[in-house]
C-alpha cells in the first residue's frame, strides 16, 4: 500500500465507492458542460458509422453497432456504448475484440543503418508500428556538422540531415504497408516530405501512406524546448502541414497533440487533459483561420498521452479527455462528421516512473502502465524498456518491452469487451472529477485568451513546475513510495549489459553530408532555397517548394535557416 490515497491531482481517493459518488450513470451530461463546449450536439450527429470496419488502428474508421433490442442511449450520454459519441466508452464499437490497438516500439539512435536494423529486428519480433526517435541536431533544425550538433549528433535518436539519410532509414520496410509514427515538432514538416519522397521512390502513391508526425508545437514552449521559430510563425507551418496533407496525404495523421511531455515535465494527470486539450483547440482555431473546414481536417487529428503509475486515475484520465473532446468538436466548433469528435490517441508508459535502482522493477511498473492505457482505450503504446533511465534500450529491453504488450494483448483477456471496467463506482466517479477540473484549467486558459497566450505569459510552464516540484517533495518525504528508491531498496545489484553508441559516429555522419552536398546539383538546390524564402514571405504553403528543395538533396539544416532568416527565433519571457 502507498502512504498517500490521494492523486498527484489532488483528488482523494475514497475507502469505498457506491450510489453517493455515482459516476454519469445519475446525471444528465458532464459537468459545467457549457462552460467550455457550447450547445449540446443534434440527435443526428451521434456514433461513427462508416463501411470500413471496426478497428482500433488511429487510420482507420468505426464501423455502425449492430442491432439490439433494446434502443440505443440518448445522444451525447456520458456512458453511451462504445463507438457512440461522446466516446467516453471507446471510439470503436468492438475495440480491441475486433482489433488489437497498434504496437509502436520508439526507436532511433546513432545512424540510420544501425535505426533500420533495430526497425527491422522489432517488425520481426511482431511490432506493427514504427515510431521514429530523432536525435536533438534533427529537431532543432541544424545539420550533422553544424557547430550546436557537436556531440550531440545520433545520441537520444537517429540523425537525418537530408533524404538519403531517410532513404536509408526506411531501406527494405514497405511504406504501403507499415505505418509510421515521428515524434518531430518544429522540423516535422521537413521529416514528412522526406517520408513522402522515400515512399515515392519505392513506388508508393500519397494516399497509401498511413502514420502520423507529432507536429504539436505548441507543447515545446512549456515542456521541452526544442523550438525555433516564434509561436505564430510556428503555428502557420503546423497549418501549412495540415493542408498540405488535406491535398496530398488523406491518411495521414496531421499532428499528434501531445500531453506526454507535459507529464513528464511534471504536471499532474488533470493538468495533462486540460493543457492538452486546450493545446488543440489552439491548433483547431488556428487552422479554421487558415481558410480550413473543420470536419476536413478534424478527423486526423490525434493526441498522445502518458501513462503514470496510478492505475485507477489514469484509466478514468483517458475516458475523461475522450468525453471533453467530443464535447468541445461538437459544441464549440460545430463538427458534424463524428469522426472529428474522436480523440484518437497514442500512450506512452511512464519515462519518468522508471528507476535507476533495481531497474528490474521497471518491467512491473510498465506493465502495469500499459495494462491501464489497454483499458483507458489506447489506439496504439509504445511501452518503455526497463534499462531507460540508464541508457538506451538493449535489444533484449526493447524485446521484453513488446512482449509485455503482446502478452496483454494476446493473453489475458481484458481485450475480449470494451471498456471492461466501464460502470465501476470508482472509475466513474474518478472520470467525472477529472473531467470537471480539466474543464476548470481550460475556462481559465479560456480567460488569458487561449493557450497561446498562456504559453507566451509563462502561465503554464509555471503550472507544470509547481506541480513538478509538489511531486517531489513527496518522494523525498516518502510520502509516495517508489520501491527500490525510498522503500526496499540497499540490495547489491547485479551489472546490466547497456547499450554503447559508435564512438565515431558524429565524424561518420558529416562525412556522409559532406559527400551528399558534393554530389547535388549546387544550382538546383540555391533556386529551391530561394524559392521557399519568397513562400515564407508571401504567405503561401511551405510544405510545396519545401518539398522540392528536399527532393534536389537540400538538408535539413539549410531549410531550416530559410525560415529562420524570414521568421527569426524564439527567445523565451526571463519571468
Amino acid at each position: 500500500m502507498t502512504q498517500q490515497h490521494r492523486t498527484d491531482s489532488g483528488i482523494e481517493i475514497q475507502p469505498v465507492y457506491g450510489p453517493d459518488s455515482a459516476g454519469p450513470q445519475d446525471k444528465e451530461g458532464p459537468p459545467d458542460s457549457e462552460t467550455y463546449a457550447g450547445s449540446p450536439p443534434a440527435a443526428d450527429e451521434a456514433g461513427p458509422h462508416d463501411k470500413k470496419g471496426p478497428t482500433a488502428d488511429p487510420e482507420a474508421a468505426a464501423a455502425p453497432p449492430p442491432a439490439t433490442g433494446s434502443p440505443p442511449p440518448a445522444v451525447g450520454s456520458p456512458l453511451a456504448r462504445p463507438g457512440e459519441a461522446p466516446f467516453t466508452r471507446g471510439i470503436y464499437r468492438g475495440m480491441y475484440r475486433d482489433r488489437l490497438w497498434t504496437m509502436r516500439q520508439y526507436a532511433g539512435f546513432g545512424s540510420a543503418e544501425a535505426t533500420n536494423a533495430r526497425f527491422r529486428y522489432l517488425l520481426e519480433a511482431g511490432q506493427t508500428g514504427l515510431s521514429v526517435a530523432f536525435d536533438l541536431p534533427t529537431q532543432m533544425g541544424y545539420d550533422s556538422d553544424h557547430p550546436k550538433a557537436v556531440a550531440e549528433a545520433g545520441r537520444v535518436g537517429v540523425a537525418i540531415d537530408s533524404l538519403a539519410d531517410m532513404e536509408t532509414l526506411l531501406d527494405g520496410i514497405p511504406l504501403d504497408e507499415v505505418s509510421t509514427s515521428m515524434t518531430i515538432n518544429s522540423t516535422a514538416a521537413i521529416l514528412l516530405l522526406l517520408y513522402e519522397l522515400v515512399a515515392e521512390k519505392q513506388g508508393v502513391p500519397p494516399g497509401k501512406i498511413t502514420g502520423t508526425t507529432q507536429n504539436d508545437i505548441l507543447k515545446e514552449y512549456t515542456a521541452r524546448g526544442t523550438y525555433i521559430y516564434p509561436p505564430k510563425a510556428s503555428m502557420r507551418v503546423v497549418t501549412d502541414l495540415f493542408a498540405y496533407c488535406g491535398e496530398r496525404l488523406p491518411r495521414w495523421n496531421t499532428i499528434s497533440i501531445s500531453g506526454y511531455h507535459m507529464r513528464e515535465a511534471g504536471c499532474n494527470a488533470v493538468q495533462e487533459v486540460a493543457f492538452t486539450l486546450a493545446d488543440g483547440i489552439a491548433y483547431v482555431e488556428a487552422a479554421i483561420e487558415a481558410g480550413l473546414a473543420i470536419d476536413d481536417f478534424g478527423p486526423r487529428l490525434s493526441f498522445f498521452f502518458a501513462c503514470h503509475m496510478n492505475f485507477l486515475e489514469e484509466v478514468a484520465k483517458f475516458r475523461a479527455a475522450r468525453r471533453l473532446w467530443a464535447a468541445i468538436m461538437s459544441r464549440r466548433f460545430n463538427a458534424k462528421d463524428p469522426k472529428s469528435m474522436m480523440l484518437r490517441f497514442h500512450t506512452q508508459t511512464g519515462g519518468a516512473t522508471l528507476t535507476a535502482q533495481q531497474p528490474e522493477n521497471n518491467i512491473v511498473r510498465t506493465t502495469l502502465e500499459a495494462l491501464a492505457s489497454v483499458m483507458g482505450g489506447t489506439q496504439s503504446l509504445h511501452t518503455n524498456s526497463y534499462d531507460e533511465a540508464l541508457a538506451l534500450p538493449s535489444e533484449k529491453a526493447a524485446r521484453v518491452a513488446l512482449r509485455t504488450q503482446q502478452i496483454i494483448g494476446y493473453e489475458s483477456g481484458v481485450t475480449d469487451t470494451a471498456d471492461p471496467l466501464g460502470g465501476s463506482w470508482a472509475i466513474e466517479s474518478l472520470t467525472d472529477e477529472i473531467e470537471r477540473r480539466a474543464a476548470e484549467y481550460i475556462e481559465r486558459i479560456d480567460a488569458m485568451g487561449g493557450a497561446v497566450e498562456a504559453i507566451e505569459a509563462g502561465w503554464m510552464k509555471g503550472e507544470i513546475e509547481d506541480s513538478a516540484y509538489r511531486i517531489a517533495q513527496t518522494m523525498e518525504t516518502a510520502e509516495r513510495t517508489v520501491i527500490g528508491v525510498n522503500k526496499f531498496g540497499g540490495a547489491e545489484e547485479e551489472p546490466m549489459e547497456l547499450y554503447e553508441l559508435d564512438p565515431e559516429l558524429q565524424q561518420n555522419q558529416v562525412q556522409r553530408l559532406t559527400k551528399i552536398r558534393s554530389k547535388r546539383d549546387g544550382a538546383d538546390v540555391d533556386a529551391s532555397l530561394k524559392a521557399l524564402e519568397e513562400s515564407a514571405r508571401s504567405g503561401d504553403n511551405l510544405l510545396y517548394p519545401m518539398r522540392e528543395a528536399l527532393a534536389a538533396y537540400a538538408t535539413l539544416g539549410e531549410v531550416s535557416d530559410v525560415l529562420r532568416s524570414v521568421f527569426g527565433e524564439y527567445e523565451p519571457s526571463s519571468l
